[in-house]
């Protein structure tokens, strides 16, 4: 279920292991409409295994800007991450998975389980398809984990996003803090003189992206929203379906990407698929083993991530500001340049932690009462 990248890497892998597999997409076009930022890290970018015609921008580095003026910089000096069309992404996953021997059904949505068998409607009208085993990939309000009483994730953020024309610099990608509460803004650069500019929050997110889009000027391109699910569904299988990516609520807390962890877990999905088409096996025992291995991958880091978010969440603006200029010392910008990865954090927050340089900053997170919350991670 679901023809995004999560679904088209569990579709590919299923087919590559010998399995007959029907993709199941909702949309008319593969790739749209369009609810992701569209910034990949380089081992998210890896993880897609396509050629680089979707790729519109590479970046080696970033800006955190405080709205008191504190700034944060650094530039690996190398590409970290790719700034991607996720139409032509997406699209040539699922050409990928095709070639694999995946068949794909557009205009179809589900409409309900019975039995091994999936209740659809769609270009081909009312269908029933039996199957052995389902992944659900479609998404953060995934019908099929609310079809089978899957208790979801906890926290929903809504995203605003649109293309402005603006000068910015190709290189950096420039995090906000203070521009939501909940999450942070970003201006993710397409060209020198265009990027995305966008925003994450619990509430009322239009209007804090009203405000923090109104310094980039009057004209904007490609309005775009999204849901970010945060917090992982407190069990990822049964009732013969695996919940793989942001069905499953594995978007980063950190950076509310979810391409990463959900084409590991759609690889996961796969793999304990074809484990148990082989056996004949598909009850919640033998399903067990997806959960083990995507908790043995990835689990922590969503761990790291959420208690990271909840940390920043307690602090002020003022807070955050004291912050971002502590951390502007040449040691730690030299660690976050050498472990800092968008997809597994944990590295580089321990390695922090540990920097005396690092002193201010601790005064100032312990004064925000998240000491706890820093001791865990």
């Amino acid at each position: 279920m679901g023809a995004g990248p999560a679904g088209s890497a569990a579709a590919r892998a299923c087919a590559e292991e010998g399995l007959k597999t029907l993709c199941i997409e909702e949309h008319g076009t593969i790739g749209y409409p369009v609810q992701c930022a569209g910034l990949l890290s380089a081992s998210a970018f890896a993880e897609c295994n396509v050629s680089n015609r979707s790729v519109l921008n590479e970046v080696s580095g970033a800006r955190m800007v405080s709205g008191l003026g504190g700034e944060l910089l650094f530039d690996a000096g190398v590409t970290k991450a790719y700034v991607v069309d996720r139409c032509h992404l997406d699209r040539e996953m699922a050409e990928k998975a095709a070639n694999a021997g995946a068949e794909f059904r557009l205009k179809t949505s589900a409409s309900g389980i019975q039995g091994t068998s999936l209740l659809t409607r769609g270009i081909h009208g009312r269908e029933e398809i039996p199957f052995r085993l389902l992944i659900a990939a479609d998404g953060p309000r995934s019908s099929i984990a609310r079809m089978l009483g899957f208790q979801r994730s906890r926290v929903y953020l809504a995203g605003v996003q649109a293309e402005v024309p603006c000068k910015v610099d190709p290189r950096y990608v420039e995090l906000h803090p203070d521009a939501s509460p909940d999450f942070f803004g970003w201006v993710i650069p397409i060209s020198a003189t265009r990027a995305r500019v966008g925003l994450c929050a619990r509430e009322h997110a239009k209007d804090h992206f009203d405000r923090f889009i109104a310094r980039y000027g009057e004209n904007s391109l490609h309005l775009a929203t999204g849901v970010i699910p945060l917090g992982v569904m407190p069990q990822t299988y049964g009732h013969r379906a695996l919940i793989v990516g942001d069905a499953a609520g594995f978007a980063k807390p950190t950076s509310g990407g979810g391409i990463y962890t959900g084409i590991r877990s759609a690889k996961h999905a796969a793999a304990v698929a074809a484990t148990c088409v082989a056996r004949g096996e598909f009850d919640d025992g033998s399903l067990r083993d997806y959960e083990r291995r995507w908790k043995e991958d990835f689990g922590r880091e969503l761990d790291i991530g959420m208690r990271a978010l909840r940390m920043r969440q307690k602090m002020t603006p003022e807070e955050i500001d004291r912050l971002c200029r502590a951390l502007n010392d040449p040691d730690i910008i030299q660690t976050i340049v050498e472990h800092g990865d968008m997809d597994r954090p944990g590295t580089l927050i321990r390695k922090l932690a540990l920097k005396p340089a690092l002193a201010r900053a601790m005064g100032i997170l312990f004064a925000s009462g998240v000491r706890r919350v820093l001791m865990e991670l």
